[in-house]
């Protein structure tokens, strides 16, 4: 997996760090784990954390649990302490000039959401560019501002928290909006992204929406990558053509076969998205010869049987005692 890059500067990487909010008290929930409970077969936080593979540093506010990527730990004083407190202990283990802040249930968050807020912080003029705003943030189909899936300039932050700090005696309690509201934000509108799973419906809704046929592949092959512990990007297209010509060339059992030794194979070269592709071609090229044995003519010194469909001229052999070409029956 390569560094996230801005549009405009191919090969330089653009250094972020992430902070992933986990540790509140789920109440709507029942009090249940929420960053633990799976939709896609997934854990909540892992598919958010996938989301900023990308970060320098990750830092989860909460208790620490087994997650699928290494990250750092930190824990608000006092715990449950707000997600004011939350995000100043988050934000003193990064060191990045920009930071991604993100709560842990957001199902449908990816890379390229976090590339685009990512890119609207920075400005068309480069990081520190004219005009640049200190943060970016997520609307909702209803307008609200959803602070937690936000990109934003970590002086900003530093600088606001510390204001609010002292003028309050301390962070805990405190609303988000006490923080956004004495920020320079700019909005931009995802739908998909910014829903969040605040109750069991939600949980619910999320769960059918990853079982839709255009979404359900994709899911299923992150969720096995993960379970796994395999981070590899292959073309998945190439995999279910080689799934496809061996169980209509060969037998319909070929194909789960077929691509798990295209895998094993890979894995014996040196693994990576070439050696699958070369596995896979190899194993595609087999399966296309394979089905091509069975079309009339194509093979030497084979004459296609009767009811073949051989071509006019071919030479098949004719009826003892008939002309060849002639129509008529031996005599008995």
């Amino acid at each position: 997996m390569t560094a996230y890059e801005p549009p405009g500067a191919p090969g330089a990487a653009a250094p972020y760090d992430a902070v992933v909010l986990a540790g509140g008290a789920a109440r709507r929930l029942g009090g249940a784990d929420k960053p633990g409970v799976r939709v896609g077969g997934r854990p909540l936080l892992d598919r958010v954390l996938a989301a900023c593979a990308t970060a320098t540093t990750t830092v989860v506010v909460a208790e620490p649990r087994t997650t699928v990527r290494p990250v750092r730990w930190a824990r608000e004083e006092p715990p449950g302490g707000g997600p004011l407190a939350a995000l100043d202990a988050g934000l003193r283990r990064t060191s990045a000039e920009d930071v991604v802040v993100l709560s842990a249930d957001l199902p449908f968050l990816d890379e390229g959401t976090v590339g685009r807020l990512l890119d609207t912080l920075r400005g068309s003029d480069g990081p520190r560019g004219p005009g640049h705003p200190e943060g970016v943030l997520l609307s909702d189909p209803d307008g609200r501002d959803q602070p937690l899936v936000a990109a934003y300039r970590a002086g900003a932050l530093r600088r606001e928290l510390a204001a609010l700090a002292a003028a309050h005696g301390g962070l805990t309690g405190l609303p988000l909006r006490r923080l956004t509201a004495a920020l320079d934000l700019t909005r931009i509108s995802d739908p998909v992204a910014s829903f969040d799973c605040d109750t069991w419906d939600d949980i619910a809704a999320a769960r059918a929406r990853i079982r839709e046929h255009g979404h359900v592949l994709d899911e299923w092959i992150s969720a096995v990558k993960n379970e796994l512990g395999i981070d590899l990007d292959v073309d998945t297209g190439v995999l279910l053509d080689l799934a496809r010509d061996a169980a209509h060339g060969v037998a319909r059992p070929a194909a789960p076969l077929t691509t798990f030794l295209v895998g094993y194979a890979a894995a014996r070269a040196g693994g990576g998205p070439e050696a699958v592709a070369e596995a896979a071609r190899k194993a595609g090229a087999l399966a296309l010869r394979w089905a091509d044995e069975d079309t009339p003519g194509d093979t030497p010194g084979v004459v296609p049987g009767p009811g073949s469909g051989a071509e006019p001229g071919s030479h098949a052999p004719t009826p003892s005692g008939a002309e060849p070409g002639s129509d008529a029956a031996p005599d008995a």
